[in-house]
Formats: structure tokens, sequence, C-alpha cells
């Protein structure tokens, strides 16, 4: 009798059943991770989008009478100020479909130069899933340069 019992807990019965229902969530979780990854990727694409076009407007913010010939070269160049900027790309965002962005703040929209408008944008991003091998969310923050050329 003892005989048939060894036979018995040495057999591989139901163990591929084991392994069937950990590949089944390790799947499971790997196409989770794989969908938050492509969520994060196309968020902060959106979010680079929307601080390419406010660095356009910020670029294009110059009053008429600030264009004046560069020194030496009879190039046209437009004098940018950083209060401009700003307001162009505040003016900007209040008219953008923006809509989905979580915090969405502008850190920083200035002109450094003088002729181009910096655009530093930030946002915080959730997963469209929730997991245990996730985080809750992670900040994302981009900056844009655009400047005005007169050819």
């Amino acid at each position: 009798m003892n005989s048939k019992r060894m036979r018995r807990c040495d057999s591989e019965e139901g163990s591929t059943l084991l392994l069937t229902i950990f590949y089944g969530f390790l799947a499971l979780v790997l196409v989770l991770v794989v969908v938050a990854a492509t969520s994060l990727y196309l968020e902060r694409k959106r979010l680079l989008t929307l601080a390419d076009g406010a660095a356009l407007a910020g670029a294009e913010a110059f009053p008429l009478e600030s264009v004046a010939p560069a020194s030496g070269t009879g190039v046209l160049k437009p004098a940018l100020s950083p209060a401009e900027v700003d307001a162009a790309v505040r003016d900007y965002l209040e008219s953008a479909p923006n809509a989905g962005f979580e915090g969405l703040t502008v850190v920083r929209a200035t002109s450094v130069d003088g002729q181009s408008a910096t655009v530093s944008l930030s946002a915080y991003w959730r997963p469209p899933v929730l997991t245990l091998v996730l985080p809750a969310g992670v900040p994302l923050g981009v900056t844009a340069v655009a400047r005005s050329v007169f050819w």
C-alpha cells in the first residue's frame, strides 16, 4: 500500500495547471505594464505638442515696432520680451484644447536671448489601470523652444 502512495506523490498530474495559471498571470501583468508604458509615452507626446504650440505662440508675441535689422547683416530680427512671451503662452494655453492633463502648470515661459521663446510645462500622469507593479503616477515635464525668423 505504501508503494501505491509513493507512486501517486511522484506523479506530475496537475503540474501543468499550476504552470498555466502562473504564465497566465505573468502575461496579464506584462500586458498591463505595456499598456501603461504606451499611455505614458502618448501623454508625454501630447504634452510636448502643447508645449510646442505654446512656444510658437510665444515666439510670435512681438509688436511690429520691435522688428529691426541686425547689425551688419541687414536681416530683420524681432525683439521678444519675457513678459510678452509669458502673456502669449498663458493666452494660448487658455484657448488651446488641453483637457486630460492633470495638474498642468507653466513652469517657465520666457525669452532668454530676446529672439526665441522657451516654454516648460509640467503635468501629472496616472496609469490607466492600477497594478501592484506600477507607481500610482509620474510627474511629466517638457521644454520647447521656438524662434521667429524673417526670410
